[in-house]
């Protein structure tokens, strides 16, 4: 507040604002933006030629001129603070006059006061720099009562100084007294304006706790000063306490004029009029008498007065509820109200019922009783049906709390009554079933369906046993089988169902209901669907089904299956793209079970699904997806899964938590660099360590004998096709050599062979013609089961792999590779080795446990103990060799993979030995053997190769190889190695390692040992010690069954030694060991108590180099 600044010097400007000038300025300023910005400068001089204009009496343009300077006050007049006063003193001293100058209806007329009264006090109110010449000149103004002339400017006046009342609280409060003199002196209609002007100042009066008085005023009207609360900032401002005795006074005098009110001058009166009653402790029946009347009215405004009076003042209408809730229904039916009434009539009954609810129970039944009859009529406007709808499901929510009460009247039939209520409610909205989706029909009866869902589970009421109670309701259970009903009948709806149960995922206390209705249409749904290219519009549904992770996904994934079969079946050349549509979108809810169950709930079924599709599905593309999901099924775990399925933002992983692919190129010097030692902790071991770690072998030259690959003089040979070589059989006493065995070997007599001989060779030609020509065909396959693994820690340490903080499962924070490809080479003779693909690799946290190789290699471990703790971090590599020569070697191992940060990692591992114990096979069986005579059959062919590896009678025989293409010849070689160890050594370690090859075991002590252990089985078991020689050691193989004794002597015969080495023969172990690609290895193992001797036999002689060592090891170890 400030006083009345000294009278401006005025200086008329330089130059007059023509007519035109001002219509420029005035579109230039409501344009805005540039054309605004250049009047910037010129507000001072705009400022001033307005006012000047306004004081022109036959200035045209005034109402527009006053109007723009309000429009456009905050840049006009703040724009310079220190003129401010200036400028707003000359405004009102242009009011003033203008209001004293007499109107003629031309220059100076009754609005264009009006309007300059207005326009000047809001921009008062709006540069918040008030004025006492301003509310003086208004309170001139409005001194004037019953003068009928100017009623209404000094309306219009009261009503600016309500504004400036309301702005600056308590202007007017010293004050009171003259206006209520003058309120009951108005007898016009401007009588409305002076109430609301006193009321607004009693209101502030209380509002701010003032001591005023209103009766006895001391100070004048006019001159105005403003009261010292305002002008100092404090004041008797709740220090002195109210008057009550005059403001009570002062509020009976305001209660009997409500009758000169319009309706909206009530609402405003009410509004002012309920605080003061309240903070003098008025009784409430005294608006109730006087107000009460006003729900009758027809006019909409005064029943809401009374509405508003309902809610602080509940005891005060303690018993007629049911007459307020009876007119409001009353007025949403007369149809000659406007619709916005007729609906307002509705959201007020809703509104006051929910009142009367939290109030009391009880109270509401009459409400009820009434709703549950006010059903939609069939030609009511659809916003009115909505609104209908919804008060019906809010009687639903009553009879259920009704119920709870026990209120009599509300038994058990309450449930089939709310049902009834619903269904015959939505006869209104029926044509929802035939209309589109997105109708507005559609839309209505959902939302009214949602009502009734929720029911008394508000989302306001945190208590969630309302939601429990509710799901096992019988109204929950009458709109499942609904749903169910409309997605079998009406498919078209299914997307809309969908709808409704991600709004109640989208809540947090109704996502259970939702999980309920999942469950249902699981149960219900799923049995009922009929198998056809229909069923698509039902995959919306499957697919939230599937994302639930509370539903078993056995039936889904059931009828899936049963639906792609359908589809294989169904499919033809008029098909078209149908097949690949529809078998996709069941992949994609294939997907979605990946993405939210665990793959153990799901690998039987899901794996069945994909390799159906894989095998049968007639789209290539589809085929080929659901083999990308059946690997993945397979090798990544869950959360690996999820994360390398998920589409960016689905799961709400930012961009920058997802692998990006988008890096450095994978040849940069920095990733050569790391690379380099991947070998530390990316390894690739064997499952079986070695028992000997070879570190050299025999490598020979060619000695020039044919075209020999293998540069031994035993080599497969072509067959000569000029030749025809002949069948011997069992009476065939003569041997054919062939032109090419007579070119290569020296002239030596013709041989003639005893009926054993020819047996021999037809057992040694029915075993060769099993075995492959290499050169010509596949050969034998050698098998290295190899596991690889990395360690975490170090290769997210090197590559700068950030593991994820916000995992529950350590697993699932661990590093992974991707795509890993392995390469193999070798400088032995092991033909091409085929590389190895992993999809996916988990990485190791720690090693725990290192168990040595020899221990590991002997130990026996149960089948049931084969899992260990850290299976689920190494991949099974098998490395596949076809040997050419049965030698030991190294193979070379490199690696290329992904790690998830994108980085590409290639590198060499640590070589992978190959000992000969991994070129041990068994031999091969003819097809036309029988399983059972498979044991005697390896038994003769054990003597028949014995007997030609040992006696030379053969080995000038040709045998033609598998795809007859090439011969081969035997060559034999033997050797001897004593063994120091006590027999059950010796037999624990044959039952360990040579098990598979033990073709016969002689001698009774052996026998009953060997059959004890129960490990070696289907061969020949002899008990009487002199059949054990088999005709074997008696056939000139110079080996003596007596005792034996060695000397290291190269001049002395084997059976002059004098070392006894037995004390006790408990029988023999004779071995049979293929060696690929067409080789043999023969054991005869003697067993005593304390030693063993091993008579070798081959027919490959530099695989006794090797020999040595692995019965060492595998028997001293």
């Amino acid at each position: 507040m400030t006083d009345k600044p000294p009278e401006p010097t005025l200086s008329p400007p330089s130059k007059p604002v023509t007519l035109q000038d001002w219509e420029s300025v005035i579109d230039d300023f409501q344009h805005g933006g540039a054309r605004r910005h250049r009047w910037t400068s010129a507000h001072p001089i705009l400022i001033d030629q307005a006012i000047s204009c306004l004081n022109k009496r036959e200035f045209p343009l005034k109402l527009q001129l006053i109007v723009f300077l309000e429009e456009f006050s905050d840049p006009l007049f703040t724009s310079d603070p220190d003129s401010l006063p200036k400028n707003l003193h000359r405004l009102i001293e242009t009011l003033r006059a203008l209001i004293q100058t007499p109107a003629d209806g031309v220059h100076v007329t009754l609005a264009l006061k009006e309007q300059t009264m207005l326009s000047v006090t809001a921009i008062v109110i709006a540069a918040d720099y008030m004025l006492d010449g301003l509310v003086e000149l208004l309170l001139t103004v409005v001194n004037r009562p019953n003068h009928g002339v100017d009623r209404q400017a000094r309306a219009l006046a009261c009503e600016c100084l309500r504004e400036l009342e309301k702005s600056y609280p308590c202007l007017l409060s010293d004050i009171g007294g003259h206006l209520w003199s003058l309120c009951q002196s108005e007898r016009t209609h401007a009588a409305q304006s002076y109430i609301l002007l006193f009321t607004t100042v009693v209101h502030n009066i209380v509002a701010k706790r003032l001591g005023v008085s209103i009766l006895n005023t001391t100070v004048p009207l006019v001159p105005f000063s403003a009261p010292q609360v305002l002008v100092n900032g404090s004041g008797k401002e709740g220090s002195g306490g109210l008057n009550y005795k005059e403001l009570r006074r002062a509020m009976s005098f305001l209660l009997e004029w409500p009758q000169v009110l319009t309706p909206c001058g009530m609402v405003e009166f009410l509004d002012l009029i309920m605080p003061v009653a309240m903070a003098l402790e008025l009784q409430a029946s005294m608006l109730k008498v006087q107000f009460f009347g006003m729900i009758y009215s027809s006019d909409p405004l005064l029943c809401h007065v009374v509405l508003t009076m309902y809610r602080p003042f509940l005891d005060a209408f303690d018993g007629q509820e049911g007459q307020i809730a009876s007119r409001l229904m009353l007025l949403s039916r007369e149809t000659q109200q406007h619709l916005v009434f007729r609906l307002l009539g509705l959201h007020w009954l809703l509104g006051f019922g929910e009142l009367v609810l939290r109030r009391e129970v009880r109270k509401v039944k009459g409400i009820v009783d009434m709703g549950l009859r006010f059903y939609p009529s069939v030609f009511d406007p659809l916003a009115l049906k909505a609104l209908k709808l919804d008060l019906l499901a809010f009687c639903s929510v009553c009879v259920d709390m009704l119920k709870l009460e026990g209120v009599s009247g509300e038994g058990k039939g309450n449930d089939k009554l709310v049902v009834k209520v619903f269904k015959d409610g939505l006869v209104s909205v029926s044509a929802f079933k035939w209309l589109p989706p997105h109708s507005t029909e559609t839309a209505v009866a959902f939302r009214t369906l949602h009502r009734f869902l929720i029911g008394a589970s508000s989302h306001l009421d945190n208590d969630p046993s309302t939601t429990r109670s509710l799901m096992d309701s019988t109204t929950f259970t009458s709109i499942q089988g609904m749903l169910v009903d409309l997605m079998l009948e009406y498919r078209r709806l299914v997307p809309v169902i969908v709808a409704l149960t991600d709004r109640l995922f989208g809540c947090q206390k109704h996502r259970w209901l939702g999980e309920r209705l999942l469950q249902s249409f699981d149960q219900h749904l799923l049995p009922k669907v009929k198998l056809d290219y229909t069923l698509v519009s039902c995959f919306p549904v499957f697919d939230k089904i599937a994302e639930s992770d509370t539903i078993p996904p056995r039936g889904l994934l059931e009828l899936l299956t049963k639906f792609m079969a359908f589809l294989v079946v169904k499919h033809g050349p008029y098909t078209g793209l149908r097949s690949w549509s529809q078998g996709s979108r069941v992949l994609g809810i294939c997907r979605t079970f990946l993405m939210h169950h665990h793959t153990s709930r799901l690998f039987l079924r899901l794996s069945r699904l994909f390799a159906f599709t894989c095998l049968y599905f007639p789209d290539l593309e589809v085929r080929d997806n659901a083999r990308i999901y059946l690997r993945l099924l397979i090798c990544v775990p869950g959360k690996k899964l999820r994360d390398m399925l998920n589409l960016g933002e689905e799961l709400g992983i930012s961009p920058s938590a997802l692998p990006s692919f988008n890096i450095q190129s994978p040849l940069s010097a920095d990733n050569l660099k790391k690379s380099k030692g991947i070998s530390s902790y990316i390894h690739l071991e064997r499952v079986i360590p070695l028992l000997v770690q070879q570190s050299w072998s025999l490598s020979l030259s060619s000695f020039g004998f044919g075209n020999h690959e293998t540069g031994y003089p035993e080599g497969i040979r072509d067959s000569e096709p000029m030749i025809e070589e002949s069948e011997l059989d069992s009476s065939s006493n003569i041997q054919v050599t062939p032109q090419t065995e007579r070119i290569d070997r020296p002239h030596e007599p013709l041989r003639v062979m005893d009926a054993k001989i020819s047996e021999i060779l037809v057992t040694l030609r029915r075993h060769f013609s099993c075995i492959p020509d290499y050169r010509h065909m596949p050969g034998f396959k050698v098998r290295i089961s190899c596991s690889l693994r990395f360690e975490s820690e170090t290769l997210s340490r090197i590559w700068g792999l950030d593991s994820p903080t916000d995992v529950l499962d350590e697993l699932d924070a661990l590093p992974a590779l991707y795509a890993t490809v392995l390469n193999f080479s070798s400088s032995a003779p092991y033909g091409s080795i085929a590389s190895i693909h992993i999809p996916f690799l988990l990485g190791e946290p720690t090693r725990k446990i290192d168990i040595s190789y020899q221990a590991a290699a002997l130990a026996i471990v149960p089948v049931e103990d084969g899992s260990r703790e850290d299976e689920g971090f190494r991949a099974p590599v098998m490395i596949e060799l076809e040997p050419r020569e049965p030698t030991p070697g190294l193979i070379d191992v490199s690696i290329e993979t992904n790690a998830e940060s994108g980085h590409i990692i290639r590198g060499q591992l640590h070589s992978i030995t190959i000992g000969i114990e991994d070129m041990f096979l068994r031999a091969v069986i003819p097809p036309d053997i029988p399983e059972v005579a498979s044991p005697g059959y390896y038994l003769d062919l054990f003597n028949a190769l014995w007997e030609a590896c040992g006696n030379s009678n053969t080995g000038r025989e040709t045998f033609p190889l598998k795809g007859g293409k090439g011969v081969t010849a035997i060559a034999g070689t033997r050797s001897v190695k004593l063994l120091e160890v006590p027999a059950s050594s010796v037999i624990q370690a044959t039952e360990c390692q040579l098990a598979p090859f033990v073709v016969s075991v002689t001698g009774e002590p052996l026998v009953n040992a060997v059959k004890d252990g129960g490990i070696i089985r289907d061969i020949i078991w002899r008990d009487d010690t002199s059949d054990s020689s088999l005709d074997i050691a008696g056939s000139g193989t110079a080996f003596d069954r007596g005792p034996l004794h060695l000397t290291y002597t190269d001049d002395i015969d084997e059976r002059d030694s004098t070392v006894n080495i037995r004390k006790k023969n408990m029988g023999c172990f004779h071995i049979l060991i293929f060696l690929p690609p067409r080789f043999h290895l023969l054991f005869e193992m003697e067993v005593c108590d304390d030693s063993t001797l091993v008579r070798i036999r081959t027919d490959h002689w530099p695989c006794l180099a090797y020999t040595d060592d692995y019965l060492e090891a595998l028997f001293l170890a």
